[in-house]
């Protein structure tokens, strides 16, 4: 039996005063000058909910952000409308400068051990479900921007539990919805997976690609139900690893590069090539990298012998 006192999206919608759809109307239009005088009258009198929704249950601050309208944005976060889910919004629409005013604003407004304002939703009206952080979104968008913007105040993204982690967080959650268990670990590793944020967050970005599509290779044996989604998220770092060869600018370059050894002194030209990782690119079955650097036009003669001999 429903509750009395839940407020459903259409009771909502069709509690709408006059005032308030000519608010909301104002804000769809982008006209700044009647939304800030009927934002003063609410402030003084109280005759609107400056929080109400329009048919499609998108509130102002949503509105402005689908037009992408910043000085609007900032003209409804001045006056204190509920930010909710927006931040997580703007990264979906790409909308760089209105995820800066709204990272802002809860750098502003967010207390020690509360939830952030997009956590504090209800799952049941929550655009995204709560394993989707503003990191997760910007790396599933792929926009660098936004991402280094993320990185620079500190986000992270750790990696998830192991498939059959037994700890009382991944029992509790495989027990509660196995599904979305599962789809939280695959939004996490296609967040994992962005070349944007390889290329920023790890100090060695084809060995993480390398590491990271071995790691999806057993996933993908492991979660049946997306085995295509990691298979493809697997092509994607080696595409990326592939690139990454492609853009050495000389035979120097690329002699470095097959050649490092994080463990070991930096390589120098006329070293004896140990190709160290062309090997491991082949140990992990990197079949794109070994054949992309198995490319006889792109190297001169002496590390093309080295190359045949290391992948054959």
């Amino acid at each position: 039996m429903e509750e009395e006192n839940v407020v459903r999206p259409h009771q909502e919608i069709a509690a709408l005063s006059l005032e308030e759809k000519k608010y909301l109307l104002a804000v769809e239009r982008g006209d700044v000058a009647t939304t800030r005088r009927i934002l003063e009258k609410a402030e003084a009198e109280s005759h609107i909910n400056i929080n109400c929704v329009d048919p499609l249950g998108r509130s102002a601050l949503l509105m402005a952000i689908d037009n992408e309208n910043l000085e609007m944005v900032e003209l409804l976060i001045n006056h204190r409308v509920d930010t909710k889910d927006a931040l997580l919004h703007a990264i979906s629409e790409e909308f760089v400068e209105a995820v800066e005013v709204l990272l802002d604003h809860e750098d502003s407004s967010h207390k020690t051990g509360d939830p952030h304002s997009w956590e504090a939703l209800p799952p049941d009206t929550a655009t995204f479900t709560p394993d989707i952080t503003p990191l997760i979104l910007a790396a599933h968008r792929d926009n660098y921007e936004i991402i280094k913007i993320l990185l620079d105040r500190g986000a992270t993204l750790p990696m998830p539990h192991d498939v059959r982690c037994g700890c009382d967080d991944c029992v509790t959650s495989r027990q509660e919805d196995s599904l979305r268990h599962s789809r939280s670990r695959i939004n996490a590793y296609r967040a994992l997976a962005s070349p944007s944020l390889v290329a920023l967050s790890s100090k060695d970005p084809i060995l993480t690609a390398f590491e990271l599509s071995w790691e999806l290779r057993r996933l993908s044996f492991l979660e049946h139900e997306f085995k295509n989604e990691y298979q493809e998220l697997r092509r994607q770092c080696q595409d990326f690893a592939t690139a990454l060869l492609d853009h050495t600018r000389s035979s120097h370059e690329l002699e470095v590069l097959l050649n490092h050894d994080p463990t070991g002194p930096a390589f120098e030209h006329g070293d004896r090539m140990h190709l160290n990782r062309l090997k491991l690119a082949v140990k992990l079955r990197q079949k794109k990298v070994g054949r992309r650097a198995s490319w006889p036009a792109k190297h001169p003669k002496h590390i093309s012998a080295s190359i045949f001999m290391t992948v054959n």
